[in-house]
């Protein structure tokens, strides 16, 4: 077998059983890899969670089409801690073949405690150690190590000096890699066996991505002081008071050869920001320069032709995990807001732009086309869709392991309407230098397909995929319905549940007396400003940075913070879809025939209606029903175009590209004083 996946798919044989049982403890079957598998095969798959919802996608979309004579491979997918299958409904018991998988029996000789918490994707990478090392029997603490050095490449015992944990911690945050606390904790307990890194708050800095490099931003003047002196004579000035805010070694060794590397990207992807220092213009002309601070316009043309050579180069592959999609977004986002700032774009640059955008909007739609039906069945922890992520929200706020005391845990839905993660870049530079004391915890999610309102927004709230809300597809009125319903499912009573929309300016008096509430427990709230300054939009991406800048620095949005986290709220703040700039490819002249005309999407009731208007606009894709109900038929308009007056320019969503589906999830926080 030349991967773990050949072990559970050579299961899977069409045509065998119209129906598979699974029994799934670990959920193998849920990863990105096996569900195109399966797919691929023929099979379609529901996992078996919430009995309604199952019954109701079961009997309309399969019972109704076997009943037909159709022949479909359905596999149901039951998660629950033991291996077998009795928690499934009779009928289904009696007529389906039976399957089981799990993590044991693909690695045996592995402490199956461990295995189990490891992110599925990071699975390939422990199957090809264990074929290579064959290791015998290992137990918890020696399987540890086994999957810290084979799988994220940490081997504890080469970590001996200040630049080798540098280094390590380097890596896995700029990767952005999700490792599991009990290695995190193994890990940091053999460092403290020697006393190196007494001084290191490793507890904070080895699993907290965001106060690590809040660790080095402080660390970065010191190192440039030091910089500078190496270039003066005779005696070196007194040391400054730098009043770091996180404890630790206060000089790092970022000029070891290990630790440049990672220097350059740092600065191009905004993880790190540059500095201003008296003898900029020397320092300015070293490999330091990046991250110090000069002329704004030299900066900004600077880091952009950078972060087009760090684009052009990690394009994602065909095969890439959505965790890689999410990267490369978050450095697209940061082009796109640099390339509308007025830094002096050169002709050559405007043209590689072009062409860039041309290569990922084909290589996006491409993995999207193969990947999109898998995603919406992913895990939701960490969520990857935004229908996940309630089910996030409501595990972390009712798990019995949080801080706080269950009854007091609360939390809110911050959903600002049309943000797309660009513009997220806009407000959370806003919000910063309004509050310097905000912490934000970046995370990505897709928005569904087609990204409108009324069916991701939808879906954020329900918990749900659409194909569960079919009557209300078309609105967003049964919204607060839905998110009440899905607290309700969980315990809490109606008076613990908040949900508001239409927020944005004006008065915050009714959140305020809402929030206020002793028994408010869980606060939807909906911001739709950005969507309505997206309507009105007619200067482009450009215009939409400045609108949203400008509302950002309002009051309004850091009073709604402050209001939320003064009361105790954890807060988390998304979006339901992005939006692009695009241009008008001509309208489809239908009549009444589409039961939505948006801008970049049309909705229609029946295949043969559909395809009479692709026929005039033969590039549209035609987008299947995943997901969806089987009457909701959606042709996308082309690449960055848009169904409206021919060259006419809008800023609209409803389509594919990446800035319409990769959208914000961020917990905002207030540091510790």
């Amino acid at each position: 077998m030349s991967s773990w996946r050949d072990q559970i798919l050579k299961e899977f044989t069409p045509k065998v059983a119209r129906l598979t049982l699974v029994a799934d403890p670990d959920g193998l079957l849920l990863e990105e890899g096996i569900l195109e598998g399966v797919r691929e095969r023929g099979f379609e798959l529901i996992p078996f969670e919430d009995h309604i919802a199952f019954r109701y996608a079961y009997e309309s979309k399969f019972r109704s089409r076997w009943d037909r004579g159709e022949h479909t491979d359905l596999v149901v997918v039951l998660r629950s801690q033991a291996s077998d299958l009795s928690g499934l409904p009779y009928d289904l018991l009696q007529a389906g073949r039976r399957l089981s998988f799990n993590l044991g029996d693909i690695f045996p000789n592995l402490s199956y405690p461990v295995v189990t918490a490891l992110d599925r994707g990071d699975l390939d990478a422990l199957y090809e150690a264990q074929k290579r090392h064959a290791p015998g029997q290992l137990g918890d603490n020696a399987t540890k190590e086994f999957v810290l050095r084979h799988v994220f490449e940490i081997a504890p015992e080469l970590v001996k000096q200040p630049s080798d944990l540098l280094r390590v911690l380097l890596r896995r945050h700029y990767r952005g890699q999700r490792i599991p606390t009990d290695l995190d904790e193994r890990f940091i307990q053999l460092l403290r066996q020697s006393n190196v890194f007494d001084d290191w708050p490793l507890e904070t800095l080895v699993a907290d991505r965001e106060a690590f490099f809040a660790f080095l931003q402080e660390r970065w003047p010191i190192f440039l002081d030091r910089e500078a002196d190496k270039g003066t004579s005779g005696i070196c000035e007194d040391k400054k008071p730098y009043g770091l805010s996180i404890e630790g070694p206060v000089e790092l060794p970022f000029d070891h050869h290990d630790i440049r590397v990672y220097i350059d990207n740092l600065f191009v992807e905004g993880l790190l920001h540059s500095v201003p220092h008296e003898q900029a213009d020397t320092l300015s002309k070293t490999w330091v320069g990046i991250g110090v601070r000069t002329a704004p316009i030299e900066d900004s043309a600077r880091r952009l032709g950078k972060l087009i050579n760090r684009l052009e180069a990690s394009i994602p592959a065909e095969d890439a995990k959505h965790t890689d999609w999410f990267r490369f977004a978050r450095g697209w986002s940061e082009l796109k807001v640099m390339s509308n700032e007025d830094c002096g774009l050169r002709q050559e640059q405007i043209e590689r732009l072009a062409k860039l955008t041309k290569q990922l909007d084909e290589s996006f739609l491409s993995w999207i086309q193969r990947r999109f039906a898998g995603l919406i069945q992913l895990p939701p922890n960490p969520p990857v869709m935004v229908h996940h992520v309630l089910r996030f929200l409501a595990h972390s706020l009712l798990s019995p392991h949080h801080s706080s005391p269950q009854s007091q845990a609360k939390l809110a839905l911050l959903l600002i309407d049309g943000l797309a993660l660009d513009q997220w870049l806009v407000v959370r530079e806003a919000l910063a230098s309004k509050q310097p004391g905000l912490r934000f915890r970046e995370q990505a999610v897709f928005a569904w397909i087609p990204s409108l309102t009324s069916v991701s927004r939808q879906a954020t709230f329900a918990g749900k995929a659409p194909i569960f809300f079919p009557n209300s597809i078309q609105t967003t009125d049964k919204e607060r319905a839905l998110w009440e319903q899905f607290w309700a499912n969980e315990g809490l009573m109606p008076n613990e549940v908040v949900y508001i929309k239409g927020l944005g300016d004006g008065s915050l008096e009714t959140v305020s007396e809402s929030l206020s509430h002793p028994k408010a427990r869980v606060a939807g709230l909906v911001v739709d400003k950005v969507d309505k300054i997206m309507h009105g939009m007619e200067m482009g991406t450009a215009g939409m940075h400045n609108q949203v800048c400008q509302w950002a620095k309002q009051p309004y949005l850091n009073t709604l913070l402050d209001l939320l986290l003064d009361r105790g709220f954890r807060v988390y703040l998304t979006s339901d879809h992005g939006n692009i700039e695009a241009e008008g490819c001509g309208r489809p002249s239908e009549g009444a025939v589409a039961d939505l005309r948006g801008e970049r999407v049309r909705i229609y009731p029946d295949a043969a209606l559909r395809g009479k208007v692709k026929e005039r606009f033969p590039d549209a894709l035609e987008w299947g029903t995943v997901g969806l109900p089987e009457d909701y038929l959606a042709l996308l308009a082309p690449a960055r175009q848009a169904f409206i007056q021919e060259n006419q320019l809008s800023v609209s969503h409803g389509g594919i590209s990446i800035e319409e589906l990769i959208v914000p999830l961020i917990q905002i926080e207030k540091r510790n004083k």
